[in-house]
Formats: C-alpha cells, sequence, structure tokens
C-alpha cells in the first residue's frame, strides 16, 4: 500500500464494535481518532481504549491541527466504523462541528480514499448491544442518509461487516 499512516476514527455507535476494534487494532499503522461519544460506548462494551497499540487521537478542543494532515497527504485513507446516524447525517449536510467531521472532510479536501461503515444500512437489523442481541428498525431518515452517504464522491460505504473487513484488507 502507499506511504502514510491510516486513519480510523470511531464515532458513537456500537454496532459490530467488538469485531471492528479486533479488525483494527490488529494493524500497527493504524491511528485511531474517537469521537466523545465513542470513549462512552467503548467503556459500556468494556474494550479498552489504553490498549490499543497506535497512537490515539482524541476530541478534546475546537479546533484539531491534525485534521490538515488528511488533505496533505499524511494520512493515505481513512475509516470511520461504526458510523453513528448522528455522524452520517454531518457528514451528508456537510457539517464539520467535531473532530470526525472535520477529518472526514479534511480527508474529502484531499482526495484521500474515505470507507464508511454506518450502523444503518437496512429496514430491520440484529445488533449487539452490551446487554445482549436486539432487534433495531432504523428510521427512513438515516437510511436516506446512507444512500446520500453512498453516492458521495470519493465514499466508499460499507453495508456489513464482510464488507468492511474486504475494504480495509485492500488498504492496509
Amino acid at each position: 500500500m502507499s506511504q502514510g499512516k491510516l486513519g480510523w476514527a470511531v464515532t458513537g455507535a456500537g454496532h459490530d464494535i467488538q469485531r471492528i476494534w479486533n479488525l483494527m487494532a490488529g494493524n500497527d499503522d493504524v491511528e485511531l481518532f474517537l469521537s466523545r461519544a465513542a470513549e462512552e460506548v467503548l467503556r459500556m462494551y468494556r474494550i479498552d481504549v489504553n490498549s490499543f497499540p497506535g497512537k490515539i487521537h482524541r476530541d478534546t478542543a475546537a479546533c484539531a491541527p491534525v485534521c490538515g494532515k488528511f488533505a496533505t497527504g499524511h494520512y493515505r485513507a481513512l475509516v470511520v466504523a461504526p458510523a453513528s446516524s448522528n455522524t452520517v447525517a454531518k457528514f451528508v449536510l456537510g457539517l464539520s462541528d467535531n473532530l470526525v467531521t472535520n477529518i472526514f472532510a479534511q480527508a474529502g479536501k484531499g482526495r484521500a480514499p474515505i470507507i464508511v461503515y454506518p450502523t444503518d444500512t437496512a429496514p430491520e437489523m440484529d445488533t449487539l448491544s452490551p446487554s445482549g442481541w436486539v432487534k433495531v428498525y432504523p428510521r427512513r431518515i438515516d437510511l436516506e442518509n446512507t444512500e446520500k452517504l453512498a453516492r458521495m464522491e470519493g465514499v466508499r460505504l460499507a453495508r456489513s461487516f464482510a464488507e468492511l473487513e474486504a475494504a480495509a484488507r485492500e488498504i492496509f
């Protein structure tokens, strides 16, 4: 693969989080970007963020200079997985008001490949919550935003963990 680190952002969603964590943390070329909500969700799923082997960027400031590195080629690609419905909506609207939405915007401006695994990909889904399996029914607006995101230039949508894993292997 090309030079540069791989940026991986985690948002405030738990869908497939353990499998995503295992996939991401198994590669020493990944830098982790955590939204504030992601930190809460990871604790709920009992995932020890401090066990991550690479560099961790946290959403602690209104301005994060690391975001600009996505526009300058420092990072070869960005993966956002899992992407909550809130984050997907912000991507679609072009909002850049936190660490994850800012790096998404900068990666797009720098034409870095972007892979997004949204939580809302089907009208009915099974997902593992911290207390067990639950059935969820994404709202129409969330499914519409997922479709809009799929049509965005430079964005590759993964609609399943298998698709995410295949896409990630290509850029590892």
